[in-house]
Protein backbone atom coordinates (compact mmCIF):
# COMPACT_ATOMS: atom_id res chain seq x y z
CA UNK A 1 0.00 0.00 0.00
CA UNK A 2 2.78 2.38 0.99
CA UNK A 3 4.67 1.46 -2.16
CA UNK A 4 1.61 2.32 -4.29
CA UNK A 5 1.25 5.69 -2.56
CA UNK A 6 4.92 6.48 -3.13
CA UNK A 7 4.68 5.47 -6.77
CA UNK A 8 1.60 7.65 -7.25
CA UNK A 9 3.11 10.65 -5.50
CA UNK A 10 6.56 10.41 -7.04
CA UNK A 11 5.68 12.10 -10.37
CA UNK A 12 3.97 14.94 -8.50
CA UNK A 13 6.94 15.43 -6.20
CA UNK A 14 9.38 15.39 -9.12
CA UNK A 15 7.23 17.87 -11.03
CA UNK A 16 7.11 20.15 -7.98
CA UNK A 17 10.91 19.98 -7.59
CA UNK A 18 11.45 20.79 -11.26
CA UNK A 19 8.95 23.67 -11.11
CA UNK A 20 10.61 25.13 -8.04
CA UNK A 21 14.02 24.79 -9.67
CA UNK A 22 12.85 26.55 -12.85
CA UNK A 23 11.17 29.29 -10.84
CA UNK A 24 14.29 29.76 -8.75
CA UNK A 25 16.47 30.01 -11.86
CA UNK A 26 14.07 32.51 -13.44
CA UNK A 27 14.12 34.59 -10.30
CA UNK A 28 17.91 34.73 -10.38
CA UNK A 29 17.97 36.50 -13.75
CA UNK A 30 18.79 40.11 -12.85
CA UNK A 31 16.74 42.97 -14.26
CA UNK A 32 18.23 46.30 -15.31
CA UNK A 33 16.03 49.36 -15.39
CA UNK A 34 16.99 51.90 -18.06
CA UNK A 35 15.65 55.44 -17.58
CA UNK A 36 16.20 57.82 -20.52
CA UNK A 37 15.09 61.46 -20.86
CA UNK A 38 14.65 61.21 -24.64
CA UNK A 39 12.86 58.96 -27.09
CA UNK A 40 13.47 55.36 -28.22
CA UNK A 41 12.83 56.30 -31.85
CA UNK A 42 14.93 56.42 -33.93
CA UNK A 43 16.92 53.54 -32.35
CA UNK A 44 18.81 54.95 -29.39
CA UNK A 45 22.54 54.64 -30.28
CA UNK A 46 23.58 55.16 -26.66
CA UNK A 47 21.49 52.28 -25.43
CA UNK A 48 22.78 50.16 -28.29
CA UNK A 49 26.30 50.79 -26.98
CA UNK A 50 25.24 49.92 -23.44
CA UNK A 51 23.79 46.63 -24.68
CA UNK A 52 26.98 45.98 -26.62
CA UNK A 53 28.97 46.51 -23.43
CA UNK A 54 26.77 43.97 -21.67
CA UNK A 55 27.27 41.45 -24.48
CA UNK A 56 31.04 41.85 -24.23
CA UNK A 57 30.72 40.91 -20.56
CA UNK A 58 28.69 37.80 -21.36
CA UNK A 59 25.18 39.15 -20.73
CA UNK A 60 22.54 38.22 -23.31
CA UNK A 61 19.29 40.12 -23.08
CA UNK A 62 16.38 37.78 -22.49
CA UNK A 63 18.64 34.89 -21.43
CA UNK A 64 20.79 35.84 -18.43
CA UNK A 65 19.76 39.49 -18.16
CA UNK A 66 16.46 41.36 -18.49
CA UNK A 67 16.12 45.06 -19.31
CA UNK A 68 13.13 47.29 -18.60
CA UNK A 69 13.17 50.51 -20.66
CA UNK A 70 11.48 53.75 -19.68
CA UNK A 71 11.63 56.88 -21.90
CA UNK A 72 10.40 60.34 -20.86
CA UNK A 73 10.03 61.47 -24.50
CA UNK A 74 11.65 64.82 -23.70
CA UNK A 75 9.16 65.54 -20.88
CA UNK A 76 11.25 65.90 -17.74
CA UNK A 77 8.14 66.02 -15.51
CA UNK A 78 7.58 62.33 -16.36
CA UNK A 79 10.92 61.23 -14.94
CA UNK A 80 9.85 60.86 -11.26
CA UNK A 81 6.92 58.60 -12.17
CA UNK A 82 9.03 56.50 -14.54
CA UNK A 83 11.74 56.11 -11.89
CA UNK A 84 9.13 55.12 -9.29
CA UNK A 85 7.77 52.55 -11.73
CA UNK A 86 11.18 50.91 -12.08
CA UNK A 87 11.44 50.78 -8.30
CA UNK A 88 7.99 49.19 -8.01
CA UNK A 89 8.90 46.35 -10.37
CA UNK A 90 12.03 45.78 -8.24
CA UNK A 91 14.78 46.09 -10.81
CA UNK A 92 18.25 45.15 -9.56
CA UNK A 93 19.99 48.27 -10.86
CA UNK A 94 18.95 51.48 -12.61
CA UNK A 95 21.00 52.95 -15.46
CA UNK A 96 20.26 56.54 -16.36
CA UNK A 97 21.78 59.79 -17.60
CA UNK A 98 21.65 63.58 -17.10
CA UNK A 99 21.01 65.29 -13.78
CA UNK A 100 17.16 65.44 -13.80
CA UNK A 101 16.82 61.71 -14.54
CA UNK A 102 19.50 60.72 -12.03
CA UNK A 103 17.91 62.94 -9.40
CA UNK A 104 14.51 61.37 -10.08
CA UNK A 105 16.01 57.91 -9.59
CA UNK A 106 17.77 59.03 -6.42
CA UNK A 107 14.51 60.36 -4.99
CA UNK A 108 12.72 57.14 -5.90
CA UNK A 109 15.12 54.80 -4.09
CA UNK A 110 17.97 54.81 -1.60
CA UNK A 111 18.61 51.08 -1.86
CA UNK A 112 18.56 50.06 -5.55
CA UNK A 113 21.98 50.83 -7.11
CA UNK A 114 22.00 53.63 -9.69
CA UNK A 115 24.60 53.84 -12.46
CA UNK A 116 25.15 57.23 -14.09
CA UNK A 117 26.05 56.58 -17.73
CA UNK A 118 26.75 60.26 -18.35
CA UNK A 119 26.47 63.34 -16.13
CA UNK A 120 28.11 66.77 -16.02
CA UNK A 121 29.18 67.35 -12.40
CA UNK A 122 27.67 64.89 -9.93
CA UNK A 123 29.47 66.42 -6.94
CA UNK A 124 28.42 70.04 -7.52
CA UNK A 125 24.83 68.97 -8.15
CA UNK A 126 24.70 66.87 -4.97
CA UNK A 127 24.27 63.48 -6.60
CA UNK A 128 27.36 61.99 -4.93
CA UNK A 129 29.54 62.99 -1.98
CA UNK A 130 32.77 62.87 -4.01
CA UNK A 131 34.17 61.24 -7.12
CA UNK A 132 36.53 58.97 -5.17
CA UNK A 133 33.96 58.03 -2.52
CA UNK A 134 30.48 58.56 -3.97
CA UNK A 135 28.67 57.10 -0.95
CA UNK A 136 25.01 56.12 -1.05
CA UNK A 137 23.64 54.06 -3.92
CA UNK A 138 24.95 56.06 -6.92
CA UNK A 139 28.10 55.77 -9.02
CA UNK A 140 29.04 55.86 -12.71
CA UNK A 141 30.67 58.21 -15.19
CA UNK A 142 31.02 61.99 -15.41
CA UNK A 143 31.52 63.77 -18.74
CA UNK A 144 33.34 66.77 -17.23
CA UNK A 145 31.09 69.11 -19.25
CA UNK A 146 31.64 72.38 -17.33
CA UNK A 147 35.43 72.11 -17.71
CA UNK A 148 35.20 71.76 -21.49
CA UNK A 149 33.11 74.78 -22.39
CA UNK A 150 36.06 77.19 -22.46
CA UNK A 151 37.71 74.98 -25.08
CA UNK A 152 34.52 74.77 -27.16
CA UNK A 153 34.21 78.55 -27.29
CA UNK A 154 37.86 78.87 -28.29
CA UNK A 155 37.31 76.43 -31.16
CA UNK A 156 34.19 78.27 -32.23
CA UNK A 157 35.99 81.61 -32.21
CA UNK A 158 38.87 80.12 -34.22
CA UNK A 159 36.40 78.82 -36.80
CA UNK A 160 34.24 81.97 -36.89
CA UNK A 161 36.65 84.86 -36.15
CA UNK A 162 34.06 87.48 -37.17
CA UNK A 163 31.32 86.15 -34.88
CA UNK A 164 30.30 88.51 -32.09
CA UNK A 165 27.26 86.71 -30.63
CA UNK A 166 26.50 83.08 -29.81
CA UNK A 167 23.26 81.54 -28.58
CA UNK A 168 22.96 78.77 -26.00
CA UNK A 169 19.90 76.56 -25.63
CA UNK A 170 19.73 75.41 -22.04
CA UNK A 171 17.24 73.51 -19.91
CA UNK A 172 15.83 75.21 -16.85
CA UNK A 173 15.29 72.96 -13.85
CA UNK A 174 18.54 71.13 -14.59
CA UNK A 175 21.20 72.08 -12.00
CA UNK A 176 24.01 70.77 -14.19
CA UNK A 177 22.98 73.06 -17.02
CA UNK A 178 22.93 76.01 -14.66
CA UNK A 179 26.58 75.22 -13.94
CA UNK A 180 27.22 75.06 -17.66
CA UNK A 181 25.42 78.32 -18.26
CA UNK A 182 27.79 80.04 -15.84
CA UNK A 183 30.82 78.33 -17.40
CA UNK A 184 29.79 79.24 -20.95
CA UNK A 185 29.02 82.82 -19.94
CA UNK A 186 32.53 83.19 -18.49
CA UNK A 187 34.06 81.51 -21.56
CA UNK A 188 32.13 83.80 -23.92
CA UNK A 189 33.38 86.88 -22.09
CA UNK A 190 36.96 85.59 -22.24
CA UNK A 191 36.55 85.01 -26.00
CA UNK A 192 35.04 88.44 -26.64
CA UNK A 193 31.60 87.02 -27.49
CA UNK A 194 28.15 88.07 -26.35
CA UNK A 195 26.11 85.15 -25.03
CA UNK A 196 22.39 84.87 -25.67
CA UNK A 197 21.06 82.31 -23.19
CA UNK A 198 17.77 80.78 -24.35
CA UNK A 199 15.91 78.98 -21.57
CA UNK A 200 13.80 76.04 -22.73
CA UNK A 201 11.40 73.88 -20.75
CA UNK A 202 9.24 72.37 -23.50
CA UNK A 203 8.76 72.20 -27.26
CA UNK A 204 6.78 75.47 -27.39
CA UNK A 205 9.58 77.35 -25.64
CA UNK A 206 12.08 75.73 -28.01
CA UNK A 207 10.28 77.31 -30.98
CA UNK A 208 10.33 80.70 -29.26
CA UNK A 209 14.05 80.27 -28.51
CA UNK A 210 14.73 79.62 -32.17
CA UNK A 211 12.86 82.77 -33.18
CA UNK A 212 14.83 84.80 -30.63
CA UNK A 213 18.16 83.45 -31.86
CA UNK A 214 17.26 84.31 -35.45
CA UNK A 215 15.99 87.78 -34.49
CA UNK A 216 19.18 88.61 -32.57
CA UNK A 217 21.31 87.28 -35.45
CA UNK A 218 23.32 84.80 -33.43
CA UNK A 219 26.47 83.77 -35.25
CA UNK A 220 26.44 80.24 -33.85
CA UNK A 221 24.42 77.95 -31.63
CA UNK A 222 25.71 75.95 -28.65
CA UNK A 223 23.68 72.85 -27.79
CA UNK A 224 24.39 70.76 -24.66
CA UNK A 225 23.99 67.01 -24.97
CA UNK A 226 20.92 66.94 -22.71
CA UNK A 227 19.05 69.17 -25.15
CA UNK A 228 20.02 66.98 -28.09
CA UNK A 229 18.44 63.95 -26.41
CA UNK A 230 15.09 65.74 -26.22
CA UNK A 231 15.07 67.91 -29.36
CA UNK A 232 17.58 66.47 -31.84
CA UNK A 233 15.42 66.74 -34.98
CA UNK A 234 14.01 70.21 -34.23
CA UNK A 235 17.47 71.64 -33.57
CA UNK A 236 18.90 70.15 -36.76
CA UNK A 237 15.99 71.44 -38.86
CA UNK A 238 16.24 74.96 -37.41
CA UNK A 239 20.00 75.16 -37.87
CA UNK A 240 19.70 73.90 -41.44
CA UNK A 241 16.94 76.33 -42.38
CA UNK A 242 18.71 79.33 -40.84
CA UNK A 243 22.20 78.21 -41.98
CA UNK A 244 23.38 78.53 -38.41
CA UNK A 245 26.63 76.80 -37.30
CA UNK A 246 26.07 74.49 -34.33
CA UNK A 247 28.71 73.21 -31.91
CA UNK A 248 27.79 70.13 -29.91
CA UNK A 249 29.30 68.25 -26.98
CA UNK A 250 29.83 64.95 -28.77
CA UNK A 251 30.55 63.56 -32.23
CA UNK A 252 27.27 61.62 -32.41
CA UNK A 253 25.33 64.87 -32.77
CA UNK A 254 27.61 66.05 -35.56
CA UNK A 255 27.30 62.74 -37.38
CA UNK A 256 23.54 62.35 -36.92
CA UNK A 257 22.24 65.93 -36.73
CA UNK A 258 24.64 67.62 -39.15
CA UNK A 259 26.27 70.05 -36.74
CA UNK A 260 29.40 71.94 -37.70
CA UNK A 261 31.67 70.57 -34.98
CA UNK A 262 31.89 68.97 -31.58
CA UNK A 263 34.42 68.72 -28.80
CA UNK A 264 34.03 66.40 -25.88
CA UNK A 265 34.33 62.86 -24.56
CA UNK A 266 33.34 59.73 -26.45
CA UNK A 267 29.72 59.51 -25.31
CA UNK A 268 29.18 56.12 -26.90
CA UNK A 269 32.23 54.87 -25.02
CA UNK A 270 30.80 56.16 -21.72
CA UNK A 271 27.59 54.22 -22.25
CA UNK A 272 29.47 51.10 -23.25
CA UNK A 273 31.63 51.41 -20.15
CA UNK A 274 28.60 51.88 -17.88
CA UNK A 275 27.96 48.16 -18.44
CA UNK A 276 31.14 47.45 -16.45
CA UNK A 277 29.64 49.25 -13.44
CA UNK A 278 26.45 47.21 -13.80
CA UNK A 279 28.46 43.99 -13.98
CA UNK A 280 30.41 44.80 -10.81
CA UNK A 281 27.26 45.74 -8.92
CA UNK A 282 25.45 42.56 -9.98
CA UNK A 283 28.46 40.62 -8.70
CA UNK A 284 28.12 42.20 -5.26
CA UNK A 285 30.21 45.38 -5.28
CA UNK A 286 28.46 48.29 -3.57
CA UNK A 287 28.04 51.55 -5.54
CA UNK A 288 29.56 53.47 -2.63
CA UNK A 289 32.81 51.55 -3.19
CA UNK A 290 33.01 52.28 -6.94
CA UNK A 291 34.66 55.67 -7.67
CA UNK A 292 33.00 57.85 -10.30
CA UNK A 293 35.09 57.76 -13.47
CA UNK A 294 36.04 60.72 -15.66
CA UNK A 295 36.97 60.55 -19.35
CA UNK A 296 40.63 60.90 -20.21
CA UNK A 297 40.29 61.46 -23.96
CA UNK A 298 38.39 64.17 -25.81
CA UNK A 299 37.54 64.30 -29.51
CA UNK A 300 37.37 67.18 -31.96
CA UNK A 301 35.06 66.36 -34.87
CA UNK A 302 34.52 68.71 -37.81
CA UNK A 303 31.85 68.30 -40.47
CA UNK A 304 33.20 69.64 -43.78
CA UNK A 305 29.91 68.87 -45.53
CA UNK A 306 28.12 71.21 -43.15
CA UNK A 307 30.88 73.82 -43.44
CA UNK A 308 30.51 73.79 -47.23
CA UNK A 309 26.72 74.14 -46.98
CA UNK A 310 27.22 77.14 -44.65
CA UNK A 311 29.83 78.70 -46.91
CA UNK A 312 32.54 78.41 -44.27
CA UNK A 313 36.22 77.66 -44.67
CA UNK A 314 37.72 75.71 -41.79
CA UNK A 315 41.28 76.85 -40.95
CA UNK A 316 43.81 74.21 -42.08
CA UNK A 317 45.53 74.09 -38.68
CA UNK A 318 42.18 73.33 -37.05
CA UNK A 319 41.51 70.53 -39.52
CA UNK A 320 44.93 69.11 -38.76
CA UNK A 321 44.04 68.89 -35.05
CA UNK A 322 40.68 67.19 -35.63
CA UNK A 323 40.27 63.58 -34.54
CA UNK A 324 37.69 63.05 -37.24
CA UNK A 325 36.72 65.03 -40.34
CA UNK A 326 33.39 64.27 -42.02
CA UNK A 327 33.69 64.86 -45.78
Amino acid sequence: MIRKIVVCLLPTVLLLIVSLSVAQQAKKIPTIGVLRPGSPSPPDPLIQQFRQGLRELGYLEGKNILIEYRYAEGKSDRLPDLAAELVRIKVDVIVTTDTPAIRAAKQATTTIPIVMANVADPVATGLVASLARPGGNITGLSNLAPDLDQKRLELLKETLPKATRVALIWQSGNPAQMLRLNAIHAAAQASGLKLQALEVRNADELASAFESAARERAGALIVPAAMVAAYRRQIADFAGNKKLPVIYDTRESVEEAGGLMSYGPDLLGLYRRSAIFVDKILKGVKPADLPVEQPMKFELVINLKTAKALGLTIPPNLLARADKVIK
